[in-house]
């Protein structure tokens, strides 16, 4: 029978803890890939995309779906400028951008305006090159968004240029962003606009000097370059009504929203 020496078990140590090390560094190689390259997961924190997205849903964003810049890369490292093996987002599509102001935070909205649109609201109504998009009247909406009030409003279906078909609300007769100047959308740039139209800080406003032509917010978007945009949002992955955090497996019964779980957003 042979015993070990400490010394002849210091390299074995050594070699173990040399392979769990590896095995994390490759762990963490391919998470960055698949979150920088491939899908990105992003919580919804305001009720701004109502009914589409609520407060608590999680979705997976595409960062392949119109190549990549550099708000691609954690930190926005200006690894280069533009965009790579890029494609043109589509009349109708959920993105997530960088906020022009900052070119730091996260909003999530839809494209609404195209380079060369022609963008104005008249009494709710959104216009998109001088013709009223389709909408109809869908019924009453109301909904509990934790931490916040209720969100109550009419509900309609829109129909915009190209067939894309979603549901808007429309929560008070004239709001701020219900009348506007017309806007029109620059070359590589795109307009963005919430589903809850009336809680919604989205293009129809910018911060103060940006242009004659937008009412003003702190916090206002403006025309969005082609390049902030990181991905499209495709689907919810998870859904929780604010009572229970992603990690709290023990609530999730009550808490999660199940008929939101896996639904593709349109």
């Amino acid at each position: 029978m042979t015993v070990e020496s400490p010394s002849s078990a210091i390299p074995r140590t050594h070699s173990l803890l040399g392979e769990v090390l590896k095995t994390l560094i490759y762990a963490l190689a391919i998470v960055l890939g698949v979150r920088t390259f491939l899908w990105q997961p992003f919580n919804i924190p305001s009720a701004s995309m109502a009914d589409t997205l609520l407060v608590g849903d999680y979705v997976w964003v595409s960062k392949y779906a119109y190549g990549y810049s550099r708000y691609s890369f954690p930190g926005g490292l200006p690894l280069f400028s533009g965009r790579i093996w890029g494609a043109e987002p589509a009349r109708g599509d959920v993105v997530v951008f960088k906020l022009p102001k900052d070119n730091a935070t996260d909003y999530i909205k839809r494209v609404i305006g195209l380079p060369g649109d022609r963008i104005q609201m008249k009494k709710g109504v959104l216009f998109i090159n001088g013709e009223a998009v389709q909408r109809e009247l869908i019924g009453d909406y109301e909904a509990v968004v934790p931490g916040l009030m209720d969100v109550r409003g009419k509900r309609y279906r829109e129909t915009l240029p190209g067939g894309r078909v979603h549901d808007i609300i429309d929560r008070f007769e004239a709001s701020e962003g219900d009348n506007t100047r017309e806007y029109v959308v620059p070359a590589g740039h795109y307009f963005m606009m919430g589903d809850n139209r009336d809680d919604s800080t989205d293009s129809r406003f910018a911060p103060a000097g940006a242009a004659p032509e937008f009412m003003t917010r702190s916090d206002g978007v403006g025309y969005v370059p082609y390049e902030n945009i990181e991905g499209r949002a495709d689907a919810i992955f998870f859904s929780a009504d604010g009572t229970a955090g992603f990690l709290e497996v023990w609530e999730w019964p009550t808490a999660i929203r199940w008929s939101r779980i896996f639904k593709a957003l349109e």
